[in-house]
């Protein structure tokens, strides 16, 4: 006689949901701002628990920021980019208190999912927890050394910064992130 398995949920099989974590994120009764990163981008929603499954109330993607004319890349200005145009979408859903949802992503200090918050507050959401950052982790305002990266070692410079070169220099980043930050806020007004 065989003994009787017993199987876990297919999301925890697949290791994509764990589901304590979610169950105490949704006993809080707040919206989740749910995050989540793959190697091309960023996605960010603003999720409301209803009995039959979960309401998606807003929806941001890194794509978005490609029309104002910033290249969306998987890393920390454009998570800061796309969590301010999520608040900005929001509009009135902005008032209300919100939790936020990093998945399986590890709690990193300055990680992606936490400057992807810092957006959110930025940009007028109200979200629990103790989220401060220094702006220079995500404002491109820290690259200095790519003059002297690309004077030194230019085939590092042209290996790292290859994909940004058709769009706009690495030197231009932070002006760029700059203008790009006042069009969403702008943006949101008109």
């Amino acid at each position: 006689m065989s003994a009787i398995k017993d199987l876990k949920f297919r999301r925890r099989q697949e290791s994509v949901t764990d589901y304590r974590k979610r169950l105490g994120l949704v006993k809080s009764g707040l919206d989740r701002i749910v995050v989540r990163k793959s190697n091309k981008r960023i996605i960010g929603q603003v999720v409301k628990y209803v009995a039959n499954g979960d309401r998606v109330i807003v929806h941001a993607d890194s794509n978005e920021l490609i029309k104002l004319k910033w290249p969306a890349k998987s890393n920390r200005p454009t998570a800061y980019l796309t969590g301010l145009l999520l608040a900005k979408k929001a509009g009135k859903e902005a008032s209300s208190d919100h939790i936020l949802d990093i998945g399986l992503t590890s709690p990193v200090k300055y990680s992606i999912p936490f400057v992807f918050a810092q957006g959110c507050i930025d940009g007028g959401m109200k979200l629990r927890g103790n989220i401060e950052m220094d702006e220079k982790v995500y404002n491109c305002s820290n690259l200095k050394y790519i003059s002297e990266l690309k004077s030194k070692e230019s085939a590092k410079y042209k290996n790292h910064y290859t994909s940004y070169t058709g769009v706009l220099s690495p030197e231009g980043l932070a002006r760029a992130f700059s203008e790009t930050k006042e069009k969403i806020i702008k943006g949101a007004k008109e």
